[in-house]
């Protein structure tokens, strides 16, 4: 077994020699089961402990991470740190917590799988194509089922016009309609990461391209058409021919944590007629001099992707406040702390 194989690389290597011990090795991993976590190694794969988890620590961990190992006389292999990530897929974690949760990590290139049968949305892609754009990966749009699609064109078009400049490939697993085209991106020691909702095909895809059923599929329900959730946990599987795919639980919702550059790639257009309004603070509505209501009046702008853009805005802007409202409480519990510490030491009992 060789580490190359799974996509260590000099991005990695200068890391480690300036933050391994001697008695560590490196290893990526490749499965999470909540507590445990499948990494691979130069000397195979090993079953490790998930740290325990602080705030603020450096130890959030996902699959497609980078680890330092160190195995301990009498005791199990643990993991001491994370390598920095080239790319990081994440999400607004679900609940009533504010925190991110991270996907994928160390992809090269991201797969955002859409079904073309009735789970066809285009709204969720805009949003995968946002986060996909944050994370530093290149972004690939797969749009599968094309064996059950009877309008496959028109929906590429819809996909091209709603991602310019973007890869767009229409594939069938039962027919073998374009599995070819999308081989390219499955190069040695690279990784891509699919993505999409449950029952898109994804698992399906996984056993295609690497010519075996490595992973669990079920069949499309009857009476909606939509694809079983099959995959529980996230996996990175390496492909016979070379190449890696990063597995991932579908995600029926897709909460954006970070969306700067995504935003601006996706809705430049529009950031751009924001900026031309008369007045800064323009709420686009009935001020004179508005770039964006004029647009929309002379119909240079899509209602409904003005009204997309909107949308996601009061998203991100509620996501900020709630974060600002976290870190306000954070700083207020530090400086209890702080006041609580000051006052022993004053009365010397340290």
């Amino acid at each position: 077994m060789n580490i190359k194989d799974y996509g260590w690389n000099d991005f990695f290597e200068i890391q480690w020699k300036e933050r391994a011990a001697a008695a560590m090795f490196p290893g990526r991993i490749t499965a999470d089961f909540g507590q445990q976590l499948k990494v691979m190694t130069d000397s195979g794969e090993l079953t490790v402990g998930r740290p325990l988890q602080k705030e603020g620590n450096s130890l959030q961990l996902a699959v497609g991470d980078w680890v330092g190992l160190e195995t301990v006389q009498g005791a199990d292999t643990l993991v001491r740190f994370v390598l920095t990530r080239k790319t990081k897929f994440s999400r607004a974690a679900a609940g009533i917590e504010v925190k991110e949760q991270i996907v994928a990590a160390n992809a090269d290139t991201v797969f955002i799988i859409q079904s073309l049968n009735r789970d066809f949305n285009m709204k969720r892609l805009e949003r995968y194509m946002i986060a996909a754009w944050d994370s530093g990966a290149v972004p690939v749009v797969v749009l599968t089922k094309a064996d059950c699609c009877g309008d496959t064109v028109d929906k590429l078009g819809m996909v091209y016009g709603t991602a310019p400049g973007v890869e767009v490939y229409a594939i069938s697993s039962v027919t073998g309609q374009g599995i070819e085209d999308i081989r390219k991106y499955l190069l040695p020691g690279k990784t891509v990461a699919l993505l999409g909702s449950s029952g898109v095909g994804k698992s399906t895809l996984v056993n295609t391209l690497s010519g075996e059923k490595i992973l669990k599929t079920q069949s499309i329900r009857e009476d909606d058409s939509r694809g079983r959730h099959t995959t529980t946990h996230r996996e990175l599987v390496l492909l016979p021919g070379g190449g890696l795919i990063l597995d991932t639980p579908g995600m029926r919702t897709l909460s954006l944590w970070d969306s700067d550059t995504g935003m601006d790639i996706m809705f430049g257009d529009i950031e751009e007629l924001v900026l031309k309004c008369r007045f800064h603070d323009c709420k686009h509505r009935d001020e004179p001099g508005c770039a964006v209501r004029e647009a929309l009046e002379t119909e240079k702008l899509e209602k409904k992707r003005w009204d997309s853009w909107l949308k996601l805005q009061k998203e991100i802007a509620f996501m900020e406040s709630k974060k600002d409202g976290k870190q306000r409480l954070q700083e207020k519990q530090w400086g209890r702390q702080l006041s609580k510490y000051q006052k022993n030491f004053a009365k010397g009992k340290f």
